[in-house]
């Protein structure tokens, strides 16, 4: 069986991603703020926020830190 993209727009991406979303927009921050303050790219950010990036764990863990969050708290939000 072929290995999926991590680009497919799963459906576990996508609600993590829109946590994401919702989160950084509730604090009012940028997403090239996030970007920033959580050390990656921004355009890798907006990736993980669209779903269409399977990011790693450490990005996970300091997407959360600069959303002042722990990463239970988003994966709860997205229902995960």
């Amino acid at each position: 069986m072929p290995i999926a993209s991590p680009k497919t727009h799963e459906p576990a991406l996508v609600a993590f991603g829109a946590a994401v979303r919702a989160a950084r927009r509730n604090g009012g921050v940028s997403q090239e703020e996030l970007a920033h303050l959580s050390g990656i790219d921004r355009s890798y950010l907006g990736a993980i926020e669209r779903g269409e990036q399977n990011a790693g764990l450490l990005h996970l863990v300091r997407i959360a830190d600069a959303l002042n969050m722990t990463l239970a708290e988003l994966m709860t939000i997205a229902k995960l």
